[in-house]
């Protein structure tokens, strides 16, 4: 019979039990024996079901685990190049971990490839403590999705070399392209011309970019932290930055212009942006705060606005906001029924002076005449430059058109006084005014400064340094003025001027010394023209520099003829523009008309007005001594009506001086004429000048002047202009046997 061996745990040795020794007690051992294996059965198997159980349970929390985490759970081997990849349906599903194997190359992006493999071979040769990679791999939809690849090894050979890695992808296609709006953000923010703050809910700077430290001048250790009070300004109360903080609060967002302060105290003005950002999960407030450095441009917008209204030279308004004021000015004057005046101005012989002192000089006037004109008729009223030496003065509130005429009265008077150039200089201008009355001439601006500037050319043609009120006439006097203009170009060719002269008397002894060139025009068309008349016309177009030289060469040529008729003694006198003066080679001109006429250059006398003279003096003592150069005498007319100065006189190279007929019309018997004329000739004769009295027409004019040492007279009681050929004839039949003249004795006419 067989026997039965049974493994006892507790010995190492086995009893064998013969058939023959069972009994029936050991038939129910074997039983036992039996039952126990059954047991020992149920028991492993019930073991076994519990550890798929458990099994089951981890596969369950791996599942959810990767579910909750998107990491996909992969296995490569390396020798065969396969990726085996556990793929698990949704969690509501069947439970199944879905599983498949295929090529590396088949589920790697190609341009990734690269990547993948050197990772690979860095991580086998072991540089790396782990595989880590972000690549791209198809998403089974024909797409391709980018994942973060990690793994180690999981199985070796002998010799250590890796069999298999294991590990997680996980679809970071999201969170990279998070990342990059992220990194394109903060390049943005970094590169960005606007400085940008985020602050917490107390207002407290949170993140401020590059531009914001370079905007205030702090680094950003000394912001982050404070409060944005730190960037207030002076400029505005606490009251006003806690209204923009609690608008923003409360409204969401803030906009507007707001001065801030930076680092080193300097202020900024900032176009700024404020806005309120609510996080809905945790309800958390940041705000976010953009400006811009505006400062720059707010300057440079004042400057557009004030180059568009202001003249720079005098700081004046300019045509443009005297337009605007002017027609606010007519609206108020009309609402409140009332008057306005416009006074147009023009600065006599501006143009000369600024030629001789030059631009610079020319300016310093313009800005001096501003201020002077200005401080006269007060803050108040409208003072505007047009532009070169015109301006403008709108007057408001007038009772009656009187009131015009005292402030332009006042602006005169207050040019008596030289304008001060710099600590040495002083220039003597005058201006002329024009008026226009609103409503009495015109009802809207263009006319009315229309109206007064043509007053202000018939206040020129009155002889300037005065005023005219606009009339209906002086459209007319306009009309006649560009028609005397056009004519007067075509005077030389048409042979329309013609000289005149008068005779100058010597008092001491007498006899006739010379004449003066006076030039008239005689017109088919209009008649004969006075010079007041067409002189000014023709210095204003330019014309007077041919007209001059045909003036002086006419003269000469007549003076030349004289002395070919014995009158060998006598000089002329020619008047010379100062435009001739100061504009071209005028020296030049003079010496070849000596030389082409053959007159000794002694028996010339260039005459130039006072005002002029003094004005330019020291730059016209130059151009003076070239013509004294050529023995060419100089003469001062119209001597007393300027404003001369004896500094200056002194040094101009002056031989005569001419007392203006204003002087002579009221001697003996003005008590003033009559303390000035001896005053001039005094003054004259110390400066070794010899002294000549114009507009004589009396004999007790001529009397008196004899006995106050004056050299000579000219004038209508001695002779009116005469045309050549009868003053020829004058001055040789004239004796001097019909005067007795005597410095100290009374003067008498012999029988």
């Amino acid at each position: 019979m067989p026997t039965l061996a049974f493994a006892d745990p507790g010995m190492e040795r086995r009893r064998v039990i013969e058939p023959s020794q069972l009994h029936v007690p050991g038939a129910a051992v074997l039983i036992a024996l039996l039952v126990l294996l059954v047991v020992m059965v149920v028991r492993r198997r019930s073991s076994e079901d519990a550890y798929v159980a458990e099994i089951n349970e981890r596969r369950d929390r791996l599942k959810l685990a990767l579910w909750a985490t998107g990491e996909r759970y992969w296995d490569y081997d390396v020798g065969s190049g396969q990726l085996r990849r556990l793929l698990e349906d949704e969690p509501n599903g069947d439970g199944r971990l879905l599983e498949d194997s295929l090529p590396v190359d088949d589920l790697v992006h190609p341009d990734d490839m690269a990547l993948a493999r050197e990772t690979l071979r860095r991580y086998l040769d072991g540089e790396s403590g782990r595989y880590q990679a972000q690549v791209r791999v198809a998403d089974g939809t024909g797409g391709w999705a980018w994942v973060r690849v990690r793994g180690r090894a999981v199985e070796r050979d002998d010799d250590g070399n890796v069999l298999r890695i294991a590990g997680t992808a996980l679809n970071v296609s999201a969170t990279r392209e998070a990342e990059r709006e992220r990194q394109i953000a903060a390049t943005v923010l970094r590169s960005m011309g606007e400085a940008v703050a985020v602050m917490d809910a107390d207002f407290r700077y949170v993140s401020v970019n590059p531009a914001f430290l370079r905007m205030t001048g702090y680094a950003e250790t000394e912001v982050l932290g404070r409060s944005a009070s730190l960037l207030d300004s002076e400029q505005n109360d606490s009251a006003f930055y806690r209204h923009i903080r609690t608008q923003a609060g409360r409204q969401g967002h803030w906009s507007g212009e707001l001065w801030q302060r930076r680092k080193d105290g300097d202020e900024l003005l900032t176009a700024l942006e404020l806005r309120t950002v609510r996080d809905a999960d945790d309800d958390s407030v940041l705000h976010v705060c953009v400006f811009n450095d505006i400062t720059q441009q707010k300057r440079t917008e004042q400057e557009l606005r004030y180059l568009a209204n202001f003249d720079t030279l005098t700081s004046l308004p300019n045509r443009s906001l005297l337009s605007e004021r002017l027609s606010r000015a007519i609206v108020r004057a009309h609402r409140e029924d009332t008057r306005l005046a416009v006074l147009f101005l023009d600065l006599d012989r501006f143009k000369d002076i600024n030629d001789s002192l030059g631009h610079a000089a020319g300016d310093r006037i313009l800005r001096a005449a501003a201020v002077r004109l200005q401080q006269t008729v007060g803050e108040q009223h409208t003072v505007a430059r047009l532009g070169g030496d015109e301006f403008t003065v709108v007057l408001e509130d007038l009772e009656k058109p009187d009131d015009a005429e005292r402030i332009a009265r006042e602006i005169i008077n207050a040019f008596e006084a030289p304008l001060l150039l710099d600590d040495r200089r002083e220039v003597s201008i005058s201006p002329s005014i024009g008026i226009s009355l609103y409503p009495d001439h015109a009802q809207v601006p263009t006319e009315l400064l229309k109206q007064a500037d043509t007053a202000m050319y018939q206040a020129k043609a009155a002889g300037r340094r005065t005023f005219m009120r606009y009339n209906d006439n002086m459209d007319l006097a306009v009309r006649q003025r560009a028609t005397i203009s056009g004519a007067l170009r075509k005077v030389l060719d048409r042979g329309e001027l013609r000289l005149v002269f008068q005779p100058r008397l010597s008092l001491s002894p007498p006899r006739i010394t010379g004449v003066e060139a006076l030039l008239r025009w005689s017109s088919p068309e209009h008649g004969d023209i006075p010079p007041a008349e067409f002189i000014p016309i023709a210095e204003e177009s330019g014309l007077i520099l041919e007209i001059g030289e045909w003036v002086l060469r006419e003269a000469c040529l007549v003076l030349q003829r004289w002395r070919q008729h014995g009158m060998d003694e006598l000089n002329v006198s020619v008047n010379v523009s100062v435009l001739q003066l100061l504009r071209g080679d005028f020296v030049g001109v003079v010496g070849r008309v000596l030389d082409d006429v053959g007159i000794p250059p002694h028996l010339l006398e260039l005459e130039l007005t006072e005002s002029v003279l003094m004005a330019n003096a020291e730059q016209t003592a130059e151009r003076l001594q070239a013509f004294r150069a050529l023995g060419v005498s100089l003469a001062i007319d119209d001597f007393g009506t300027g404003y001369s100065s004896l500094a200056y006189l002194k040094r101009l190279p002056i031989t005569t001086i001419k007392i203006d007929k204003a002087f002579v019309d009221g001697l003996p018997h003005d008590a003033e004429d009559a303390a000035i004329t001896p005053t001039i000739v005094a003054m004259a004769h110390s400066l070794g000048l010899r002294v000549v009295a114009e507009g004589v027409e009396t004999e007790a004019q001529m009397r008196f002047l004899a006995e106050r040492g004056c050299d000579e007279i000219q004038g209508f009681w001695l002779s009116p202009p005469l045309d050549a050929l009868q003053c020829l004839a004058f001055m040789r039949n004239w004796r001097p046997d019909g005067l007795l003249l005597a410095r100290d004795a009374p003067l008498a006419v012999l029988p």
